[in-house]
């Protein structure tokens, strides 16, 4: 056994941990508390349990499971306060709580994924947060390094990056995205002055008789000299627009408590980042296109992203209200996105174009050995499956990457556009 573990720690990479999956039998109650490793309740699914096996094999941990699955037998580990710094799928180590599991509790929403900042803005199609946790241990990246999301929507991968000390680049060609990622990840560096207009704001939602000027919602956040104070309400706005468009809810009420939640939600990031002394990564949200990445050779430690799903799913059409409020021309910026031009076979035709420069673009910028993590399903279109999946895999490869890991991660619920996604991890 001592070879063995030995073995396990001078290989942390995707590739051997192919080969380390550990499912012995362990009656839980016989576990100590200094001996267990114990997942967080939210976890329910085969590809949680997946990910939380490759995030402590790629931090070096040796473990058994128990017939419970839900307590592991910890063997032997190199760094306890790591782990509990890091880890995304489990609630305590050895007994003591981890950071995730503190941070999650920070929660103004019903939903168990909307903590801290991630909750704001409805936006269509979201990343797991606790996944993209997990994914950022599982590819190995550490304090310091750099991230790329070339797709970075609502800025989960950013937010998640930030809360682990790791520096992130995202880049999309959505304003909108642009905007809200910007706001969940630097609203704490000026809470201060977000503070100091929440009062003329909320004053101005329109013209009174004790506003003998008239001052609108838009003049006073125009006036605003700060882009990130700015930002914050624009943001504001946007959430309650499409409360009323798309829940009926009133819009005068709905922006007053979506300031108020916002408020919050930054409040309780800084509060958490204090407790856990967490020192956050750097966050640089770019508008850019993922077909041309305006970054150098070589540059990027690591990869998360997923593509849009245009095929299945109009971005343009479903953010409408958000992307006019912005001021854009709806039939221009279409042609701006990846898979909502053209019609019929020529649009899936363009996809793949699209699709094969941004594939280039991130083997061009990731550094030699390093990962990718890509996140993508097969959609239907015109009463056919398009094998989007098979098709990313086929063109990575040609170009260069190797299949490393290939996780199926099955999609519930009525409205799902697709039944199941497939993390694709890929090393340069």
């Amino acid at each position: 056994m001592t070879n063995q573990i030995k073995n396990i720690k001078e290989n942390h990479n995707l590739e051997n941990t192919k080969k380390l999956d550990f499912f012995s039998d362990h009656n839980t109650n016989e576990l100590k508390e200094n001996e267990q490793l114990s997942l967080l309740d939210n976890v329910q699914f085969i590809y949680e349990l997946s990910l939380a096996q490759l995030e402590l094999q790629s931090l070096g941990v040796y473990f058994e499971m128990t017939n419970s699955l839900r307590n592991f037998k910890l063997i032997e580990t190199q760094n306890d306060d790591e782990l509990l710094k890091k880890l995304a799928y489990f609630k305590s180590v050895k007994g003591n709580p981890t950071y995730y599991y503190q941070i999650i509790q920070k929660n103004r929403t019903r939903s168990v994924n909307q903590y801290l900042t991630h909750w704001i803005y409805p936006y269509k199609g979201k990343f797991h947060p606790q996944m993209i946790r997990a994914l950022l241990n599982i590819i190995g990246l550490e304090q310091g390094d750099t991230v790329l999301d070339p797709y970075i929507g609502s800025g989960t991968t950013a937010l998640e990056a930030q809360l682990l000390g790791i520096n992130c680049i995202g880049i999309d060609v959505s304003p909108l995205c642009v905007i809200q990622s910007k706001v969940k990840t630097e609203s704490i560096d000026v809470f201060s002055e977000i503070l100091e207009w929440k009062d003329e704001i909320i004053k101005n939602i329109e013209p009174s008789l004790f506003n003998m000027n008239g001052n609108t919602i838009d003049n006073t956040i125009n006036i605003i000299p700060n882009e990130r104070v700015r930002n914050f309400y624009k943001m504001a706005k946007l959430v309650s627009i499409s409360d009323n468009a798309r829940r009926g809810k009133d819009f005068k009420t709905a922006f007053v408590k979506n300031i108020e939640m916002m408020i919050a939600s930054v409040s309780d990031y800084i509060e958490i980042k204090n407790d856990l002394n967490l020192k956050l990564g750097n966050i640089d949200i770019k508008t850019g296109d993922s077909r041309a990445l305006p970054l150098e050779n070589n540059s990027i430690d690591g990869i998360i992203t997923s593509p849009p799903y245009s095929i299945a799913l109009d971005y343009v059409s479903n953010d409408a209200h958000a992307l006019e409020e912005l001021g854009y021309n709806l039939s221009e910026i279409r042609e701006e996105f990846i898979g909502v031009r053209g019609k019929g076979r020529t649009r899936i035709d363009l996809y793949n174009d699209d699709m094969k420069n941004s594939l280039e673009e991130m083997y061009r910028v990731l550094k030699p050995n390093k990962y990718a993590a890509i996140v993508i399903g097969n959609a239907t279109y015109m009463a056919q499956e398009v094998k989007t999946v098979e098709f990313t895999i086929n063109y990575a490869e040609k170009i260069g990457f190797k299949l490393v890991k290939n996780i199926d991660k099955i999609i519930f619920g009525l409205y799902n556009v697709m039944q199941k996604e497939n993390i694709l991890i890929f090393q340069k």
